[in-house]
């Protein structure tokens, strides 16, 4: 079996527990106009792999993800797209005691394959864009229907779920959106934490190389004040949250 990835990271800290071995998978549904990967959306970019020769690869390092109490993560991309291949991957990794993640934005399949991978996942880093579908079809291009409908069915198998929301000043930097995200957060019940991470325009140069438009350009990063005000939200609901600097 064979995926497409774009490229791979040997020493991950941001993309789940301890050290991780972060795959990128090649293809995605969603157009977001912060995206830092644009060069990952085309389902026939990148490069093939086989499922053992990444396992093979993963091996190399599993000292550093054993002492750190790392992993593997599958990224994007969508790694939705290719749920067979990831699937078969996590399961020779989970044979060996790795730890997996999945970083999704929950759009893009659903039924026994999707299934099938979750069932050899042990965290789900679930990307929320936007509570509101009118913003959400703006921001990234998809309703935000199928996006939920994957958080509830998380929730149904009792998946553990790290909740991610970038804020994006102008689209999901008000206190009233984080309010409903964290209620929407707070009700799923198998939310074990929320990231906060803040916009930023580390890939603004990938869409200029490729001779596109970045639509957001001179759009300042949220401040520190602003973020902390925005996890005090998601905190008065109980909700353990990490704020990051990127």
């Amino acid at each position: 079996m064979q995926g497409r990835i774009h490229s791979k990271e040997t020493f991950g800290t941001v993309d789940g527990p301890g050290i991780r071995y972060v795959v990128f998978f090649q293809g995605c549904p969603l157009r977001c106009k912060f995206c830092h990967n644009r060069d990952t959306w085309d389902r026939q970019g990148g490069s093939k792999v086989d499922v053992d020769e990444l396992v093979r690869d993963v091996l190399a390092y599993k000292s550093f993800i054993d002492a750190s109490g790392g992993g593997v993560t599958a990224t994007g991309g969508e790694p939705l797209l290719q749920a067979e291949f990831i699937a078969a991957w996590f399961g020779k990794l989970r044979q060996r005691s790795i730890h997996t993640a999945l970083d999704t934005s929950g759009y893009g399949r659903s039924g026994p394959a999707v299934d099938a991978l979750l069932d050899q996942t042990d965290l789900v880093l679930l990307d929320i864009k936007h509570m509101d579908d009118r913003v959400h079809r703006d921001l990234v291009g998809v309703p935000n229907g199928p996006v939920l409908a994957f958080a509830e069915h998380l929730a149904q198998r009792g998946d553990t779920v790290w909740l991610r929301h970038v804020v994006v000043p102008g689209y999901s930097d008000d206190l009233n959106h984080a309010a409903a995200l964290a209620d929407y957060a707070a009700g799923l019940g198998n939310v074990a934490r929320v990231e906060l991470l803040p916009y930023h325009e580390m890939g603004a140069h990938k869409w200029e190389a490729l001779g596109l438009r970045y639509e957001l350009a001179g759009t300042p990063p949220p401040d520190g004040a602003l973020m902390e005000r925005i996890a005090t939200v998601f905190r008065t609901r109980s909700l353990e949250v990490s704020l990051s600097s990127s």
